[in-house]
């Protein structure tokens, strides 16, 4: 390959000029370029909204799941899902690092990636196992990281599977910390999913004891694990594709509407829930992948809103040692997380 870019331009096959996350496909030749970091990969972490979509054409059928996975990464060089546009990111260790990179790690360090498997590339040599509950792909498989490429090193006080879980969404609750001020009151769509709880914990935490959380999930399942949590003042089951039911019910708790919208949920429209809620100068944060931003700047629009509307980028500084801090300080939120994504049930 000629003319290395740290963005990893050198790697797109076509569109040609296309970064390497809009590419249609990139080289995914498992051989380390000068600027490149390649690693040896265990686990695929799946984008929830991606996971979700590809569990509900197969099924739940594995099999199939594994043959869908295998094609999009045959098929693009990359994991990147063609319906939802998104990846997700991987944990595996370095095997080659190159002679360019000035970095910290070196061969056999563990590491999660920070950056979305929509933009890196990947060949998957086979399929180990994929975890339904987890939104996890075990492999025997490498991946490249570019110069830009960002990775947290898995610390040796959190089991990788719990950090690789946390990691896969740490840019929400860090995000969240900026967001909400103290008193606010805070909504959380898709609050019993893992960005969901820590989008939870860290909202109680920044609006205090006199702010309100109201928590809404799709059914009791995940009600448990949120009163356990302890940060939500008001958990709501109610199904968010149905903007006016949550309206009404959030209305019930919230007679002025709430000052922050964070949506996590992992299916199509949702954004007029997230919208009709909100204070017309409030804040809306879509981290879910599966947000149409066209239907949520025409529908704000619509109702005549005015609410600051913020697209969920999956980076914030030192994101990564944020949520893993939040796991750190937290018994309660530790524990969900180990319960449901640990090694040991």
């Amino acid at each position: 390959m000629n003319n290395l870019c740290k963005y990893g331009t050198h790697r797109v096959i076509s569109p040609v000029g296309a970064l390497p996350q809009t590419a249609e496909k990139i080289n995914n030749e498992m051989i380390c370029q000068d600027n490149e970091i390649l690693v040896d990969v265990d686990t695929l972490n799946i984008d929830s909204a991606s996971f979700t979509q590809i569990k509900s054409v197969c099924n739940s059928d594995t099999e199939k799941m594994k043959e869908m996975i295998e094609n999009i990464v045959n098929n693009k060089g990359k994991m990147q899902n063609p319906v939802t546009g998104s990846g997700g990111m991987f944990l595996g260790r370095i095997k080659e690092v190159g002679k360019n990179l000035k970095v910290k790690v070196k061969p056999g360090d563990k590491i999660a990636s920070l950056v979305s498997l929509s933009l890196t590339p990947l060949k998957i040599e086979k399929i180990l196992s994929i975890d339904l509950t987890k939104d996890q792909v075990n492999i025997i498989g490498q991946a490249i990281l570019f110069e830009t490429g960002i990775y947290a090193q898995i610390p040796n006080d959190l089991p990788s599977d719990i950090v690789l879980s946390a990691l896969d969404v740490a840019g929400a609750a860090a995000q969240v910390e900026k967001l909400v001020k103290k008193n606010d009151t805070v909504l959380i769509l898709g609050a019993g999913g893992k960005s969901g709880l820590l989008c939870a914990y860290q909202a109680k935490k920044s609006a205090g004891k006199n702010g309100k959380v109201i928590a809404v999930i799709h059914s009791d399942r995940s009600r448990h694990d949120l009163e356990k949590l302890g940060a939500c003042d008001h958990i709501i089951v109610g199904d968010a594709t149905k903007p006016m039911e949550i309206y009404h019910k959030v209305k019930e708790v919230a007679p002025d509407m709430v000052d922050v919208t964070i949506n996590v949920v992992n299916v199509p429209n949702t954004e007029m829930t997230s919208i009709l809620p909100t204070k017309s100068k409030g804040t809306i944060y879509f981290f879910s992948m599966a947000t149409s931003f066209t239907k949520a700047a025409l529908g704000a629009e619509g109702i005549a809103s005015e609410a600051l509307m913020i697209i969920g980028n999956g980076y914030t500084k030192d994101h990564a040692e944020f949520t893993l801090n939040l796991l750190r300080e937290s018994k309660e939120l530790y524990e969900i997380f180990q319960e449901r994504y640990g090694s040991v049930k």
